[in-house]
């Protein structure tokens, strides 16, 4: 039986960071909408202590939905956990989210302060916020350059001061999928079940994506991500991209996230509509090319059988068909199909001369759309 996976998305909090990509409350009740639709677990509605219009979103996400638990993220501070859990005062299902560095370089250059001290601070908030919600979530920021010992002994310590979740966040993007996958299953096996062991990383690299899976292959049972992928710096694990990799690989990740696929390509077009921000064409699941093939090799066997080339139904992400794109690399076989489409009943010459014509007129541009393709045809 496959393991349960679960989805917290942060795309509303983490991924509105990305530059250029802040949205307004209207907004955010639009694309967390999507999100119920798409099924996640967890939606990361805002920052309260950040600003009036993120309070107001997590206040009205967490009002207007029931089925799906609605986070704020707060520092291990007083003051933005009080303000967190008043944007949640509402909330059909809250969850404070509290964050305290724990590497040496943060402790020492950014907070200034001992481990200690921040073990301290971590405990007391963690106590704090469970005085206003049963669900906290606590992060390790930076886990990835902090020691495995010291990352157990936080975790043991939050989780018995009260926290259900504990985050082991990649930040900076540093680490490789082998590395993380040890450092977080370390925790997963201290913790032996006490709490659900998250994590969260970023793409500096290109790794996150295959750091969550590593993660979720050492025991890890929740996952932060976003549509897109956006975030700060080089952005976040996308979304679509684990969940596609679980569902198409399950021979080898047995496991199950209860996302509808069939929404993640509308929730991708939604984000982009918001923040006026595409993804490049060749992005994995959701890009323009993800499902688009050119060359000559590719579109044969395309036509002779989807799946040779194609490893996923575009209709399973909710795109609603693949697309052979008539460029230079193009075959006769492709050729034919589209004239075929277009409704011209060529001959084998007349579409040699029409192929040959294609072609030369492709070493001109990159590729032809119906209409010229259908006036080479009628000039046949």
């Amino acid at each position: 039986m496959s393991d349960r996976v679960f989805v917290f998305d942060t795309t509303l909090r983490d991924g509105e960071q990305s530059c250029g990509c802040s949205m307004t409350v209207p907004e955010k009740l639009r694309l967390a909408r999507k999100l119920v639709e798409l099924h996640v677990d967890v939606m990361e509605a805002g920052f309260p202590m950040a600003s009036q219009g993120d309070f107001e979103a997590v206040n009205l996400i967490g009002q207007e939905f029931s089925g799906v638990t609605v986070a704020a993220l707060a520092r291990c501070h007083a003051g933005d956990i009080e303000r967190a859990a008043k944007a949640l005062e509402k909330a059909k299902r809250p969850r404070i989210h509290t964050f305290i560095a724990t590497s040496p370089i943060h402790l020492k250059y950014k907070l200034k302060m001992s481990e200690e001290r921040a073990l301290e601070i971590a405990v007391k908030s963690i106590q704090l916020a469970r005085r206003y919600v049963d669900e906290v979530e606590f992060s390790a920021e930076d886990a990835t350059r902090t020691s495995a010992a010291s990352l157990i002994a936080f975790s043991k310590a939050v989780v018995e001061a009260g926290a259900r979740i504990v985050n082991l966040p990649d930040t900076v993007g540093y680490s490789i999928p082998a590395e993380y996958g040890q450092l977080v299953g370390q925790v997963v096996k201290e913790l032996a079940g006490k709490a659900v062991i998250s994590v969260h990383c970023h793409n500096d690299l290109g790794l996150s994506t295959a750091n969550s899976i590593a993660a979720v292959q050492a025991g890890v049972r929740q996952v932060e991500c976003t549509i897109n992928g956006i975030g700060e710096r080089a952005g976040n694990c996308s979304l679509e991209e684990l969940v596609m990799a679980l569902k198409v690989r399950n021979d080898l990740l047995p496991f199950d996230t209860g996302i509808v696929t069939s929404q993640l390509f509308p929730a991708s077009q939604l984000l982009t509509e918001i923040i006026g921000v595409g993804v490049q064409p060749n992005k994995a699941v959701v890009g323009r090319n993800a499902f688009a093939h050119e060359a000559g090799i590719h579109q044969d066997g395309f036509l002779k059988e989807r799946t040779t080339y194609e490893i996923m139904d575009p209709r399973s992400v909710g795109v609603p068909s693949s697309r052979l794109v008539v460029g230079k690399h193009s075959g006769r076989h492709a050729v034919a199909d589209r004239c075929q489409h277009l409704g011209f009943a060529l001959n084998a010459q007349q579409l040699e001369t029409v192929y040959h014509r294609v072609i030369a007129a492709c070493d001109r541009k990159k590729w032809l759309s119906d209409e010229e393709i259908a006036e080479i045809a009628r000039a046949v």
